[in-house]
C-alpha cells in the first residue's frame, strides 16, 4: 500500500510518511524509498504490461519505436549513443560506438528491429 500510494499519487516520500502517521502507522520516509527501490519496478512493469495488453485490443494499435543518437562522454571518452525508444518512452535497445557512419547505423538498426519478446518489452 505504501509503494502504491507513492506511485499512484504525486506525493513525496515525506508526504507518504505523514499520511501513514495520521493513520497510526509509524514509518520512516527512508523505508518508503527502500521499498520503492525494491518493489517499484515490479509494479511499474505490471502496470505497463496491463496497459499494453489493453492496447492490443484496439484494431488500430501498432507497436512503434523511434531512434535517437547523441554524442556523449562515457568514461572520459566521447562516443555516439544510439537508442531505440518505444511509444511509451521505454528504452528498447542502446548501442555505443566511436564512429558515426553508415555501418554503425545499420548495425544498430538491425539490432533494434529484432522482434520484441513475446508479451514483454526488451531491455
Amino acid at each position: 500500500m505504501v509503494v502504491m500510494l507513492y506511485v499512484r499519487y504525486p506525493l513525496s516520500l515525506r508526504n507518504v510518511e505523514g499520511l501513514l502517521f495520521e493513520r497510526g502507522v509509524y514509518l520512516c520516509h527512508e523505508t518508503v524509498r527502500l521499498w520503492w527501490n525494491r518493489f517499484g519496478p515490479m509494479f511499474a512493469a505490471d502496470i505497463r504490461r496491463q496497459r499494453v495488453s489493453r492496447m492490443h485490443g484496439f484494431r488500430h494499435w501498432q507497436w512503434q519505436w523511434h531512434m535517437g543518437q547523441i554524442y556523449a562522454r562515457v568514461n572520459g571518452e566521447m562516443v555516439y549513443l544510439w537508442r531505440a525508444v518505444d511509444h511509451e518512452g521505454e528504452v528498447l535497445e542502446s548501442y555505443v560506438t566511436r564512429t558515426r557512419d553508415k555501418a554503425a547505423a545499420l548495425r544498430f538498426m538491425k539490432k533494434a528491429q529484432a522482434p520484441p519478446l513475446a508479451g514483454s518489452h526488451r531491455h
